[in-house]
């Protein structure tokens, strides 16, 4: 952890965004912490290749954000998934990344809704449900569940952690298609003390008082500023310690391994059929849209009559 103190921070100096980076930071003298994420080649990564109507590019964009900021908040090894789903044009979004900000995503419409120009959440979610799913590297994985009953994505997680984490937390999400850029920020009361009325209204003010600074983000600032100058713009008067940032990244996960181990799964009289009318097995990631495709000598082994 590096303590900055961001009121020393010389601003004149790369003011320009590094983006693909997560920051995390605490206020000193006061029971609140808070994370800046700035997106561009991992959410463009995200989005390639994908014919996506402008809506769902950037609400996909707005969940990877947030994706980025939740994983920060947990403070363990593994995964987490944040899904939406529901009865509108979009049958369901996902992203997933892990401790290490590696992401991955993807946006499913349905059938008829390809060129749908819903932009606002209940237009493209219609009535749904957010999915939280964590999965540690040790121990049980867990989900949380919330009915996507605010108008915006930040205000439905919001809402979630008020009633799964009973935590006061505030998000800021913002996403330019333009730019193809995404963001968000995050505050969170870090309750502690002696739980004496005094002191829980002290910390209630150091929550409203952050929440209020960061409110007057402007999304051409956290689009176009570094972040140490964009914390300094926020918080001069406040004296604030950041950790060491956090690069963020696209990784699919896919392989030509993982798909052979999946048809290693099919029946060998099935393999067969398939070569013979095709001459091939052809495998797409729904997510980076690549294609793998396997030949009968790299299937051989699966048909053999020899196989055990």
């Amino acid at each position: 952890m590096s303590n900055t103190n961001v009121t020393k921070v010389n601003i004149t100096k790369s003011t320009i965004a590094t983006t693909d980076l997560l920051n995390r930071y605490l206020f000193n003298d006061m029971h609140v912490r808070g994370e800046l994420v700035q997106l561009s080649k991992s959410y463009q990564s995200i989005i390639k290749n994908h014919n996506y109507p402008i809506g769902v590019r950037l609400l996909l964009g707005e969940l990877m954000a947030a994706t980025c900021l939740l994983s920060a908040t947990l403070k363990f090894e593994g995964e987490i998934t944040v899904q939406l789903q529901g009865d509108g044009p979009i049958g369901y979004m996902s992203i997933n990344g892990d401790n290490n900000q590696k992401m991955r995503g993807i946006a499913k419409l349905k059938p008829d809704q390809a060129n749908t120009k819903g932009t606002s959440l209940h237009e493209l979610i219609g009535k749904g449900t957010m999915v939280i799913t964590i999965r540690p590297a040790k121990g049980e994985a867990y989900q949380g569940v919330v009915a996507l009953e605010q108008t915006t994505l930040a205000g439905c997680l919001a809402h979630y952690f008020e009633v799964s984490e009973q935590i006061p937390t505030k998000i800021w999400l913002f996403s330019d298609d333009d730019k193809q850029q995404v963001a968000g920020s995050l505050v969170q009361l870090l309750p502690d003390g002696d739980g004496s009325s005094e002191n829980l209204t002290k910390q209630e003010s150091d929550f409203a008082h952050i929440t209020q600074l960061t409110n007057t983000i402007k999304a051409d600032e956290i689009f176009s500023l570094e972040a140490q100058a964009l914390l300094y713009r926020l918080y001069h008067q406040e004296k604030v310690s950041l950790f060491d940032p956090q690069a963020v990244s696209y990784q699919c996960g896919c392989s030509s391994d993982k798909c052979l181990a999946a048809i290693s799964q099919i029946e060998p009289n099935e393999i067969e059929s398939i070569l013979a009318e095709q001459s091939k097995i052809s495998m797409t990631c729904d997510y980076c849209l690549t294609t793998y495709d396997f030949f009968y000598d790299d299937l051989k082994s699966f048909i053999s009559k020899d196989k055990h």
